[in-house]
C-alpha cells in the first residue's frame, strides 16, 4: 500500500452522523490554537483529539502525544465507533488507531507539506478524513526534492498513507470557501487517525 485516495468513500447520511459525533467530543474537547516548537507562532488551524492520545504542539515542549487536553488538563474524549470501523475497514491493520486529530480549518487556514513522523509505529498507515469544504491536498516523497501531487479533497473523500508513502511529506495548500454545506459555519474539518505505540 502506498497513498490510496478513496473519494466519496462516506456517504452524506455518514458524514451527518460523524459530524454530530466530533461536536460531542469539541463540547468535551474544545478546538485551540495550537503553536509552534521554538517560535511559539500559532498555526493557522485549530485542533483538539479523540482517542487514548492526542497530538499537540507548543513552544516550550514541542511536537508531542499526550493523553491529556492542555487547556482543560482531561483526558481526551473516545473515538467515534464509527471511526474505528473505517480503520479497519480501509487500513487492515492489526491493531487500533490510538490517536485522531481533529483539525479545523478555516478559509485563510494551510497546512505546509510535513511529515508524519512523531509515532513509534511506522508500520501502521495514517488514515485521513475530510468533512466540508473541499481543501487542495499536496502530497510528494520523503524529500522536499520529490515532485508532488495535487488532489482535490471533497467532503467525505478519504486518504490512506501507508508503505512507501507512510512518511511523504503532504499538506494543504488551502481551503475553497462555500464548496460544501455540512458545517454550518463554513471552513473544513480533517480528521487523522494515527497509531502511536508499537502493538504488544
Amino acid at each position: 500500500m502506498g497513498l490510496e485516495f478513496l473519494p466519496g468513500k462516506l456517504r452524506r447520511e455518514q458524514q451527518v452522523t460523524l459530524l454530530r459525533a466530533l461536536r460531542d467530543v469539541m463540547d468535551e474537547a474544545p478546538l485551540f490554537t495550537p503553536t509552534m516548537p521554538r517560535s511559539g507562532k500559532p498555526m493557522s488551524v485549530r485542533m483538539t483529539n479523540c482517542g487514548p492520545l492526542g497530538w499537540v504542539t507548543d513552544k516550550e515542549r514541542g511536537y508531542r502525544y499526550q493523553a491529556t487536553h492542555p487547556i482543560t488538563g482531561r483526558p481526551w474524549p473516545a473515538m467515534p465507533q464509527m471511526l474505528l470501523h473505517l480503520w479497519d475497514e480501509v487500513t487492515r491493520y492489526r491493531a487500533p488507531p490510538e490517536a485522531c486529530l481533529v483539525n479545523y480549518y478555516d478559509d485563510d487556514a494551510k497546512m505546509g507539506l510535513h511529515q508524519d513522523k512523531d509515532e513509534e509505529d511506522f508500520d501502521a498507515p495514517v488514515l485521513s478524513v475530510s468533512l466540508g469544504d473541499t481543501a487542495i491536498f499536496r502530497a510528494g516523497g520523503r524529500s522536499r526534492r520529490d515532485p508532488t501531487r495535487r488532489f482535490e479533497l471533497e467532503s467525505g473523500d478519504v486518504v490512506v498513507l501507508g508503505g512507501e508513502d507512510r512518511l511523504a511529506l503532504h499538506g494543504i495548500d488551502r481551503v475553497l470557501a462555500g464548496t460544501s454545506d455540512l458545517l454550518p459555519e463554513g471552513g473544513r474539518i480533517n480528521l487523522t487517525l494515527r497509531r502511536v505505540t508499537k502493538p504488544g
